[in-house]
Order: structure tokens, then sequence, then C-alpha cells
């Protein structure tokens, strides 16, 4: 089945959240609708979060978990441990957001295609301009980022574009900005 990522009201007011109705995200399809043609993942998500406010979260569990330093995190992991819930607060979906936002932003001189290699230039590139503790932070990366390796020491075959990035970082900050939380199903 795979990981869905469902927008629902923060908090929640009976037994169980309510999921929020896909017209809070209508104007993803419009995006969709725009896209340019080279953009098919990127406007499909789009398209699937104007139609179902939800993001289909399992082939951005891993990226996401290394973008910003924690394991679980689409997966509400730490939510679900406290609150038996696997739910992500508004306050979590702008830290995601913001993560996902200054990646896209990092990005932008490598181009268009986000793979796993470019994903650790831009990673070594932020913590190296943090002076403080920039080692420490490296060798953690650098562990991290051969943990992805398969048993061959091949990389992940991450293969995103920079728009549909962008388009999951939207809805996190769609999220944040109506004060609905995310639902992680799975």
């Amino acid at each position: 089945m795979g990981l869905d990522n469902v927008a629902v009201h923060w908090p929640r007011t009976g037994q169980f959240y309510e999921p929020v109705a896909a017209g809070e995200f209508a104007d993803f399809a419009k995006f969709a609708a725009a896209a340019p043609p080279q953009a098919g993942p990127a406007a499909a998500l789009a398209s699937h979060i104007a139609r179902t406010a939800t993001v289909r979260a399992s082939a951005y569990t891993d990226l996401v978990d290394l973008l910003l330093g924690l394991e679980g995190v689409l997966f509400a992991t730490d939510a679900a441990v406290e609150d038996e819930d696997p739910v992500i607060d508004p306050d979590t979906c702008d830290w995601i957001a913001g993560g996902l936002e200054k990646f896209v932003a990092g990005h932008g001189h490598l181009g268009d295609t986000v793979t796993f290699d470019t994903i650790a230039d831009v990673l070594r590139s932020a913590i190296a301009g943090a002076a403080r503790l920039a080692d420490q932070q490296l060798r953690w990366l650098e562990s991290r980022l051969e943990a992805l390796k398969d048993g061959h020491g091949h990389p992940p075959q991450w293969n995103f574009s920079l728009l549909e990035l962008d388009v999951l970082a939207h809805f996190y900050r769609r999220c944040t900005e109506r004060g609905f939380a995310v639902y992680a199903d799975f």
C-alpha cells in the first residue's frame, strides 16, 4: 500500500481526525494544468493533492529524513510514540515545509533534476557554510549517505524534479497556513 500523508483538521474534535476537504487544495489543480510538459511528476503530484488533499509520501520518506536529519518524519514517528496517533501537527508541517523550501532554494544552481548526488552536494555545501560544528555534521552526513546505499554500494536511484519537491513543500506550507495537521496513513 504505502504511506499517505492526509491533511486533517487540527486539533481532533472527536475520536478520529476529520479529513480536510479537497477544495482547500483546489488551486493545486491550476498548477498541474499549467505545468510544462517535462514536469509530469510535479503535475501528477499537484493534481493528486488537488483531488484528495493527500500526498502519496512513500517516495519522499528517505529524502525528507535525510534533509531534516531525523528518521520517520513523514511517518510521524515521534507523534505516534507520544500521542499514539501518527499525526504531524501544524508546527511540524511548518518545519517540514521550511526544510524543503531551503533545499529547493539551495539546489537551484544545480538545475531541475534532483538526484542522490546533487542532494549530497547541496547538503555538504550547506554544512560547510556553517563553520560551527561543520566537521562533526559532515561526518554525520557522510554516514547517513553511506547508510542509504544498498549492499553493493549503490545509492538510491532518486530522480525528482525541483518543481516536484516545491509542490511537496507547498502542501506542508498550506497545512501550516490553514492550521491543518497531517495524518500518516500506512
